[in-house]
């Protein structure tokens, strides 16, 4: 709109309106690259790229001021428009100069919580010359199109003029700015150099047990869950990941931190000491990994259900699988997907430590429930989330009890794939703000203390720093370098004290009536079990984790199957009472949450939980120790095998069965 106005307002021509379209225009344009980087990078797709459209907006300028004067412009603008023609050609010298100076940068390993001092790096230009060409064409263009702009008015060709001067002297600022950067004294380590480093280290290091992990951002969470047990385990871990920006969102912790992008890079873990990896999902580059025969593989997953992607035939390609409980394992066996038994190994859960155990009937006027539905899932299946056919009756049905307070939690990947969850999610936002704004002005006397909302922020503050700091981010922003830090000892020990404070400054900041819209990574879905008397959830590993706590819950049949079929069909089903999409079902659910003598599952709970978590004697975190250690001396054994092969000379490349078989007959 703002161009279409502003040829009209040269054309015409009209100063008001090509004065004010080309302002609006341009401040549109700083917008799409602060808040809407989508739409920005969705009209590059449509060749109107900040270029195109940037130098639209200077033609329909000139066009404009050529009109206004109408005589005698060939002298007086030619040399602004030759002024112009300079400017965007050092843009472009510019950028061309920024992608070779990150080419040079880009190492073929990220590091994070390691010493990489011996390569001593330089801190990287700043971002705006390095990675932000769009931004930094408008911010360059600014003198520029503000000189039109005055001369447009009524001014002097002169402002133009030097308009134009000081947009072509920032050009020649920043292309001198990053010169330099690509003398052989400034340009960092080789890629060799850099590989020989890592090698080094790791020979130093000896890791023995870590984790694998390759995905998305919004599936960073998947191996958050993991952190915590990883640093637990005997040995030394590490952590492995594939994608640069991943290791930026990696959780606070102590554990050394490894990005390989490229396979050949990878490879170089097959003559590291380590010994098992664990893998918290799947992913398509999860395969390159397996090459590696030095190492055992696990899967533990990110969370355990009853739905299909728990008992995915994928599995069959590691060493062994985790899982919580026996529940898993029967799952494995029904599913027949290629599991064998003998591989399925029983570890609980060690991340459920900090789930609170059931106190009993809420204290307190108001019913905390959770609604936290799962996604849609990748399979179309309409039974997978509730949020689409029942969410809005169950959030609406809970909103008009006048003692309850609704905290709800959304999956993360909610409309990623059906864009009806996610006007369905938006919607329910929405209700719940209308409800608080309703009670807000019933309770207006009932709100925490100033200190409240101060602790919060200082708490807030506290933790970001923590992880937020240069330990932490150690990645790439523009850069893409390894950070020259060394890990610092009792970071996670601090982030987790820092974590628990926060939590019960956030839940103390706002009164007890008031409900809660959770989306961002804190407070985590734990910290939310602990909060909640009740859960409402769908067919998830949700549900599973929540057993933990033994408190009452409700699943939404979105099925279409009648509720004993539905039951039958998902056993974390059958300690729980079953919500139709009208959720009619939600006065009783509530009722037995607030007089525990009419809770009918109490007792199948506890059942249900040890068949899906296992025993709490030894406690998970043992068992889970075990696991890693049975596991690496599985590889100990397969390393002393191939080493007994290669003196034998048997090729590797040997089917298992024939090498077997060879290495019966010589021994």
């Amino acid at each position: 709109m703002s161009f279409a106005v502003q040829a009209v307002g040269a054309l015409l021509p009209s100063v008001p309106l090509l004065v004010g379209s080309t302002a609006v225009g341009l401040a549109a344009d700083f917008a799409l690259h602060r808040w809407q980087r989508n739409m920005a990078a969705a009209l590059g797709k449509l060749h109107a790229t900040v270029f195109v459209r940037q130098i639209v907006r200077d033609l329909l300028m000139m066009v404009g001021l050529i009109v206004i004067e109408d005589q005698d412009y060939e002298k007086k603008y030619l040399s602004l428009v030759c002024g112009l023609l300079i400017f965007y050609a050092l843009h472009f010298a510019c950028q061309a100069v920024a992608m070779l100076v990150r080419r040079t940068r880009t190492l073929p390993v990220v590091t994070r919580n390691i010493d990489a001092s011996q390569l001593r790096l330089s801190p990287a230009p700043p971002a705006l010359l390095m990675q932000r060409s769009g931004q930094r064409l408008l911010m360059f263009s600014l003198p520029s199109t503000a000189g039109l702009l005055t001369d447009a008015t009524g001014g002097s060709a002169r402002w133009a003029a030097a308009g134009i001067a000081l947009s072509i002297a920032f050009a020649l600022v920043a292309i001198g700015r990053l010169l330099p950067r690509l003398l052989p004294g400034r340009r960092p380590v080789t890629n060799e150099q850099a590989l020989e480093w890592f090698e080094a280290w790791l020979a130093e290091y000896q890791p023995t047990v870590g984790m694998y992990f390759s995905g998305g951002t919004s599936s960073a969470y998947q191996a958050n869950m993991w952190l915590e047990p990883l640093a637990r385990l005997e040995g030394r871990p590490l952590i492995v990941l594939r994608e640069r920006f991943m290791v930026r969102q990696i959780a606070s912790t102590d554990i050394p931190i490894v990005c390989l992008p490229k396979v050949a890079d990878l490879m170089r873990l097959e003559q590291s000491t380590l010994k098992t990896l664990i893998h918290p999902s799947n992913s398509g580059k999860t395969s390159q990994v397996l090459r590696i025969p030095t190492i055992k593989h696990a899967f533990v997953n990110h969370g355990e259900s009853d739905k299909l992607s728990s008992c995915n035939p994928y599995a069959k390609a590691y060493d062994e699988v985790w899982v919580a409980g026996p529940a898993a394992r029967q799952r494995y066996a029904l599913a027949n997907v290629g599991i064998d038994d003998k591989d399925v190994v029983e570890i609980g859960r060690p991340q459920l430590d900090v789930i609170e155990p059931y106190a009993g009937a809420a204290a307190g006027p108001y019913t905390t429930v959770l609604y936290a539905p799962t996604w849609e899932g990748w399979d179309g299946n309409p039974g997978n989330t509730s949020i689409i056919e029942a969410g809005e009756n169950i959030v609406r049905t809970l909103l008009a009890d006048p003692g309850v307070r609704l905290l709800y939690k959304p999956h993360p990947l909610t409309g990623s794939v059906v864009p009806q969850a996610g006007a369905a999610n938006a919607r329910i936002q929405e209700m719940i703000r209308a409800a608080n704004a309703v009670r807000a002005a019933e309770h207006a006397d009932e709100r925490p203390a100033p200190s409240a909302a101060a602790e919060l922020t200082r708490r807030t503050a506290e933790l970001d720093r923590l992880t937020t700091s240069s330990s932490r981010t150690s990645a790439d922003d523009a850069e893409r370098m390894l950070l020259q830090s060394a890990p610092e000892p009792g970071r996670a020990a601090a982030v987790a004290a820092a974590t628990a404070a926060w939590g019960a400054a956030f839940w103390a900041s706002f009164p007890a009536w008031e409900h809660q819209i959770v989306t961002g990574a804190r407070p985590n879905v734990y910290a939310c079990f602990n909060a909640a008397d009740v859960l409402v959830s769908d067919v998830s590993s949700v549900i599973s984790d929540y057993l933990a706590s033994e408190k009452p819950y409700a699943v939404a049949n979105t099925s279409g199957l009648p509720e004993q079929d539905f039951r039958d069909a998902f056993p974390t089903v059958r300690a729980g009472a079953v919500l139709t999409p009208d959720a009619s079902g939600i006065p009783a659910l509530l009722e037995s949450v607030r007089h525990p003598e009419k809770d009918a599952y109490a007792e199948a709970r506890t059942e249900l939980k040890l068949h899906l978590l296992g025993p709490s004697d030894p406690p998970s975190v043992v068992r889970f120790n075990d696991a890693a250690r049975a596991l690496c001396a599985a590889a100990d054994e397969h390393r002393a095998g191939m080493a007994v092969r290669a003196l034998a000379g048997i090729p590797r490349q040997r089917d298992a069965g024939a090498t077997l078989e060879s290495e019966h007959v010589r021994g």
